[in-house]
């Protein structure tokens, strides 16, 4: 696949790990950005993968199916998830982020290793209760659509200051520019225990995902889409897990 042809689709945001049972490619979005939606659907339909893999709770898978299901292009709701889906010719669609067992399985265990202060884990456990909540509501809307053939916008598109009309210069470059604003509000604006909150949880999910990868990627070829700010964990997750299984590099000692 050529990364190099259009700024929104460089190897900046794009991973690939390769295995014996398959290639698995990693794709970094701002979510709703119109230069990560362009770059979703490039790579999905060129990779042309057996499995696609989402950054979404397995049960809201159903309901971006639906918004995938028009004949609009991007659709106009679900952002580079619904865009994914669109693009893709497999049937195998599989959410690979909270809430699942896995993940809450992880985050117990990580609690209950590091100890960490009373208003961490209640931040902790309203993050839980808060996405667990929007997850279940992703279920019901995607329940009421399919018996009234309606489509529920759950949420509202995060806004940008570019759309899908612009060119794909100014996209890549609003792009970065939002990569770098995510990070520096992140680093300036989080207090110490929601910070700890939030380390906690991600890896608490970077791990539960590159699990989920690790076992779909048997069924060969797999596009996952992830948030930037993940891209890089869940890369070198993988790549750690392929190096603990290596039984060797061959040579003599």
């Amino acid at each position: 696949m050529d990364v190099d042809s259009d700024p929104r689709v460089t190897g900046e945001y794009v991973r690939r790990v390769p295995s014996d049972a398959g290639t698995l490619t990693l794709v970094g979005v701002v979510h709703d950005h119109p230069a990560s939606t362009y770059r979703v659907r490039r790579v999905v339909t060129e990779v042309d993968p057996d499995v696609l893999a989402l950054e979404l709770p397995p049960i809201s898978i159903p309901l971006f199916e639906q918004y995938a299901s028009t004949d609009r292009t991007p659709p106009a709701f679900g952002g580079e998830m619904s865009a994914a889906i669109q693009a893709a010719d497999t049937d195998a669609t599989v959410g690979i982020d909270r809430p699942s067992t896995g993940f809450f399985h992880r985050l117990g265990r990580t609690l209950l290793r590091e100890r960490p202060p009373q208003q961490t884990v209640r931040n902790v456990v309203s993050d839980a209760v808060e996405t667990t909540k929007h997850a279940l509501t992703c279920r019901v809307a995607a329940a009421i659509g399919d018996r009234a053939s309606i489509r529920l916008e759950v949420d509202s598109p995060i806004a940008h200051d570019v759309d899908h009309t612009d060119a794909p210069d100014d996209q890549a470059r609003d792009e970065r520019t939002q990569v770098r604003r995510s990070n520096s509000f992140m680093k300036a604006f989080r207090t110490a225990s929601r910070s700890q909150a939030s380390r906690l949880e991600d890896a608490a999910r970077e791990a539960e995902m590159v699990d989920r990868l690790v076992r779909l990627r048997e069924d060969g070829d797999i596009v996952a889409v992830v948030g930037i700010s993940h891209l890089d964990s869940v890369a070198e997750g993988l790549r750690s897990v392929d190096e603990a299984a290596s039984p060797g590099d061959g040579r003599d000692t």
